[in-house]
């Protein structure tokens, strides 16, 4: 990893350029450092299942977001700044929470 010096154009960068070099933000500056290779790294079962769950979620959020009537109906009771989107995921992903098997 390297350091930039804080008078860089560079600096205060965050984020990602091209799927090769990563800006990082630490109370010391801006570190770059090469993007990581997740191609080996293997899953546990349960992160497999939470995986699958939260595409579900937003499989569904997008079809309420999609659909102008489901979209009106779930904006009724919104505050200012909330989304349709994140409030249908979050409903979808609550129904889990009964579950104490872990899974």
């Amino acid at each position: 990893m390297a350091r930039l010096i804080p008078n860089s154009p560079l600096a205060g960068l965050s984020g990602t350029l091209g799927k090769q070099i990563v800006f990082k933000q630490y109370a010391h500056g801006t570190v770059v450092s090469k993007y990581p290779d997740m191609s080996r790294v293997k899953p546990s079962p349960l992160q497999l299942v939470y995986r699958q769950r939260l595409k579900e979620a937003t499989a569904y959020a997008q079809r309420i977001n999609r659909d102008p009537v489901l979209r009106a109906e779930y904006a009724k009771g919104l505050k200012a700044g909330e989304s349709v989107f994140h409030k249908a995921k979050k409903e979808y992903l609550e129904q889990f929470k009964k579950d104490t098997t872990g899974l």
